[in-house]
């Protein structure tokens, strides 16, 4: 058992945030005051996904590591456990927390790179926000985050558990990370420890790639019942998107405020 095994299954602090996760009814609640607009469960969980892929594809234009990308979706997903897309609206929400997370990964750009591929992404006068607004709102999501920016990713130990897993070669990697990026689609990254959100990846490339890693699971010691779970929650995920989730998703985005000014 390699060292960093050793440590993730001693010491599993090192992968964890136990006390900022949530429970699923938790995050799964729509603010009454977007309730009133009609929004319905189904609407904020695919406006939260669009805004997801909204995040990385701004972070892939202004050029920042995946890892900021994934810290803004987490930002984005902590505001709306406690605000309202009413009052945050979305489009000028997931900028905002790329622009964040870009400072608390070190990894920082200047707000006016941000405004620039805004505009030059979306010709939609909805998305098109200035650099006063982004960083109104900076202090706005400061705020409902409780200034708390730390925030632990499943892609942290992941390459070392395939390596330990006997699951290191270049395709199963790639698959794995594949699926590890759709989870940042969902809620899971705000309900689950990364450590199993990173399992139930594994145990699903295992599955499909038909790799056995059933001693490998045994000797971790963790709870096969929550990683399967975990797993079975990505699998319906992946299910849900054989619908005509393009225009669900414009249907649900029709239901936010027009834009003032």
């Amino acid at each position: 058992m390699s060292s960093v095994l050793i440590d993730f299954v001693y010491n599993p602090c090192m992968c964890n945030d136990s006390k900022h996760l949530l429970d699923a009814e938790e995050v799964e609640v729509v603010h009454p005051v977007d309730r009133e607009r009609g929004i319905t469960l189904e609407d904020f969980k695919l406006i939260k996904m669009h805004m997801a892929s909204y995040i990385m594809r701004l972070a892939q234009h202004v050029k920042v590591r995946q890892r900021v990308g994934a810290t803004a979706i987490t930002y984005m997903r902590r505001t709306y456990t406690s605000k309202s897309m009413t009052e945050y609206e979305p489009r000028l929400v997931a900028p905002t927390c790329l622009y964040l997370a870009s400072k608390a990964e070190e990894s920082t750009f200047q707000a006016r790179l941000l405004a620039f591929y805004i505009r030059k992404l979306y010709t939609d006068d909805k998305y098109r926000y200035e650099i006063k607004d982004i960083l109104e709102m900076e202090m706005k999501i400061l705020e409902a985050l409780n200034y708390y920016l730390v925030v632990f990713h499943p892609y942290r130990s992941l390459t070392q558990l395939l390596q330990d897993a006997g699951m290191g070669d270049r395709e199963l990697t790639q698959f794995t990370w594949g699926l590890v990026n759709d989870t940042y689609k969902m809620d899971l990254i705000l309900i689950h420890p990364p450590h199993l959100i990173a399992l139930a990846c594994i145990y699903i490339t295992s599955v499909h790639k038909e790799k056995d890693t059933v001693a490998w699971l045994e000797e971790l010691r963790v709870d096969m019942n929550v990683v399967k779970n975990i797993s079975m929650e990505i699998l319906d995920f992946y299910d849900s998107l054989k619908t005509n989730v393009e225009e669900k998703i414009n249907l649900a985005l029709m239901k936010l405020p027009i834009k003032q000014g």
